[in-house]
């Protein structure tokens, strides 16, 4: 199909989500579904009565966290109107039966967020933060391999059938089956995206602001440059255009290699697709999915594209505030004459329209530049927060009854029958208002259109009871056989992710101070460089929000490793503190698991070390959550499965200990390595997983968390692990009994949890 030289302009703008649109698929004639942080799937179809509009037509329900990767399944024999594939931050893979509107599987397998999907035949192939691929087959995982050493940020099929995969390893792979026939190499930052550019090559898109296109041979035959910021998404038409959409807030349309045309918006664009007349679809982080047409006839009204131009001109003036500084009230480059003080001070200086951020550079003794910083739009959509607690919903209800307007607070994902019952007792009001108030929820969360599923039956009222999540071919019967349980299975890892970064530091320096003053020990204390050098590792793991795109140098890990080894024990808690926050890094954690590769020991070694000789406490604490963190990245999981009889018998005492922190962390252990165990099938590791965590709520004055995670342990290995017969031989009908009479009002739903599956024998 050819497209004129003609500008893209705004169609119709798709406003339902509730928080950024994540990703966008076309399904054929079914028409576009969409993602969002805002845990929903969206559905939208053509107007009828207008074609320049999609109208939302089904919302799918049944992610717990933000939405992600989509993929469409062409109607066939299982799903005669077609299905979608989801992908969440909830480690799940959802598919959908579009007749129905109703989820028809649950892949569960992930230990981390599924962030891309491809449909192999009638395979599902997903990719994972976990750094993993899988391949799914009639609902069951049929294989999985460790795809990069980094996460795996995408996944795409070519029409030849091999598959390609982009990471955060800044490479890009193509695989036939699970071989690597090739590495593509060339991005200097994370590949975020991929697309097939129709009988030229593939398309890739990276936080290094270019967009590429790679032949299968690994030849690079073009590179995009023009975006100022991240690039999120790419794709492509068969008349030869590319379109892009950036952290920059521009979706931006190439032709032959240059850019024809930049759309802006009011926020980052986070994914861009083509309709098959030449329309371009993006997702916005303002909520909003807009369609732009190249088509006179399908031209949005005069009111409609004046309004979207007042949106802009509402952005940008609100990105004319830095750090709560007006623009104007920055200084300008002129600033920049003037040195720093110490390596990575920060400036932010006016230039053109923008506030720029600029990093002193002590070594080379000038300022680098390290991006815009700007306030983004109040876009209004922040969760409501009641009592403490952040809801999708809280109503302002007025009963009738003379009282104050009551607070409602209601999430999409729950029963509204259940959040009826419970309000209606804690405000202690008659049941007789329970049907009228989940009306007012489903009519004022926008759910009363959804087709309510008649096998579900409100027992007092008989009117249709709306349950999120359950299929419609099974009876109420059928589901009460099988309970759910509130808190296990547990699914992903748990982490220490908060670090006084400034204590650290200032820890750091005054240990080695220390050193410099004792003239036996001084060889020991770090040079100025090298105290430059730790601030600066320091400060890149403070910034999280650059964590897609900072790197370690080689000598910062070996600094680390040789402080961990020669320093006094009584100084090693602010280093190993370092450690904790580095194995988090995607970058820190990749180069400390090249060390490990390469002497296996050496982790167990320094913790024996500082466990064993130490009578520090805070060694002790920062030691064990290290480990805890090591579960975040897959690429450990080997060293800890190998090592966790070792493990567990070094930390062993903490489950006594008076202290409630040592506690917390030794109660997160064993329940990250309950789930590892689980992933592994590794019946071995959970029966001493199992046993040691049969030990903690046994203790007296355990801290209640660190009971409940405990618990959350042992429930879960009793349901999808191995052991539940040794479980039972450990007497833990006993241990759910004392917990389902906690007070504490999670620890008794976990003791009920674990009750129900004691008595199912």
């Amino acid at each position: 199909m050819d497209i004129d030289s003609n500008q893209h302009q705004l169609r119709c703008e798709l406003r339902g989500h509730e928080d950024d649109v994540r990703r966008i698929c076309v399904c054929g004639n079914a028409g576009i579904a969409t993602s969002s942080r805002d845990r929903t799937v969206r559905l939208w179809s053509l107007d009828q009565s207008d074609e320049r509009i999609y109208s939302e037509s089904k919302i799918l329900l049944g992610h717990t966290s933000f939405v992600g990767p989509l993929a469409w399944i062409p109607p066939n024999e299982e799903y005669p109107d077609g299905g979608i594939v989801s992908g969440g931050m909830d480690t799940m893979v959802l598919v959908w039966d579009l007749r129905t509107g109703e989820k028809a599987q649950t892949l569960k397998g992930h230990q981390l967020q599924v962030t891309g999907l491809a449909l192999d035949n009638e395979d599902i192939v997903s990719s994972s933060v976990d750094c993993s691929l899988r391949r799914w087959r009639k609902g069951q995982c049929i294989e999985s391999w460790e795809a990069h050493k980094a996460v795996v940020q995408a996944v795409i099929k070519m029409h030849s059938g091999e598959l390609v995969t982009g990471s955060s390893d800044s490479t890009i792979k193509l695989w036939r089956g699970k071989t690597c026939t090739q590495t593509f190499v060339g991005h200097t930052d994370t590949v975020r995206a991929l697309a097939v550019m129709s009988g030229l090559g593939i398309l890739s898109a990276s936080h290094d602001g270019s967009v590429r296109l790679w032949a299968l041979s690994g030849e690079l035959l073009m590179e995009m440059v023009g975006h100022t910021s991240i690039v999120y998404s790419v794709d492509s038409h068969e008349s030869g255009l590319i379109v892009s959409g950036s952290e920059d807030c521009f979706a931006k349309i190439w032709k032959d290699g240059a850019c024809v045309q930049s759309i802006e918006h009011p926020g980052c664009v986070w994914d861009v697709k083509f309709l098959e007349n030449g329309d371009i679809v993006t997702a916005c982080s303002d909520g909003v999915v807009r369609i732009w047409t190249l088509h006179q006839d399908k031209i949005a009204t005069p009111l409609d594209l004046e309004s979207y131009a007042s949106q802009l001109s509402q952005y940008k003036c609100s990105r004319k505030r830095v750090g709560g500084l007006k623009l104007e009230e920055l200084p300008g480059l002129e600033a920049l004459q003037i040195p720093g003080t110490s390596d990575g001070q920060t400036k932010v200086v006016r230039e053109g329209d923008n506030g720029v951020a600029y990093s002193w550079n002590l070594r080379e003794q000038k300022w680098d530049k390290i991006g815009e910083v700007v306030d983004g739009p109040d876009d209004g959509m922040k969760r409501p927060v009641l009592n403490g607690v952040e809801y999708d919903y809280v109503f302002d209800v007025d009963i009738g009854d003379g009282e104050p307007i009551r607070k409602l607070p209601y999430n999409r994902t729950d029963n509204p029958y259940t959040v009826a019952d419970k309000w209606l007792l804690s405000e202690s009001l008659p049941l007789s208002y329970r049907q009228q108030i989940v009306e007012f929820i489903l009519q004022n969360s926008g759910q009363r259109n959804l087709t309510l599923d008649s096998s579900f039956r409100d027992p007092f009222t008989g009117s249709n009871a709306y349950i999120p999540g359950q299929s419609s071919n099974k009876s109420a019967t059928a589901t009460a056989a099988k309970p759910t349980f509130k808190h296990i299975p547990k699914k992903g890892m748990l982490v220490f992710d908060v670090a006084q970064f400034d204590g650290i530091i200032k820890k750091i320096t005054e240990f080695n101070n220390a050193l410099l003053s004792d003239q036996e020990k001084k060889h020991l204390a770090l040079t100025e460089i090298e105290v430059s050098r730790m601030s600066a590792v320091v400060k890149v793991l403070k910034d999280t929000s650059h964590y897609h795109s900072s790197k370690f140098a080689e000598a910062d890990i070996t600094m680390l490793l040789r402080l961990l080894k020669s320093w006094p024990l009584a100084m090693l808690f602010p280093v190993i503190d370092t450690f904790r926050m580095l194995v988090l890094h995607p970058d820190g954690a990749t180069r400390l698991f090249q060390h490990v590769e390469a002497n296996n020991d050496i982790l167990m070694e320094i913790i024996k070390k500082v466990v064993e000789n130490s009578s520090v406490p805070a060694n002790l604490l920062t030691s064990i959550r290290v480990v805890v963190n090591l579960f975040k990245n897959s690429c450990f999981y080997n060293w800890l499965q190998r090592h966790h009889s070792e493990v567990l018998d070094v930390f062993s005492s903490c489950s006594a200990s008076p202290n409630k922190n040592l506690q917390l962390a030794y109660s997160t252990l064993i329940l990250n390595y309950a789930v590892l165990f689980i992933e592994k099938k590794d019946q071995e590791g959970q029966s001493q997983v199992l046993s040691a965590a049969l030990e903690i709520p046994e203790e007296e004055n355990i801290e209640a968390d660190s009971k409940f995670r405990a618990l959350v342990a042992i429930g879960s290995l009793m349901l999808d692990g191995g052991v539940k017969r040794i479980a039972l031989d450990f007497d833990v009908e006993n241990i759910a009994k004392a917990a389902k009479a906690s007070k504490e009002t999670k620890i008794a739903e976990v003791g009920a949890d674990i009750e129900i599956l004691a008595k199912q024998g």
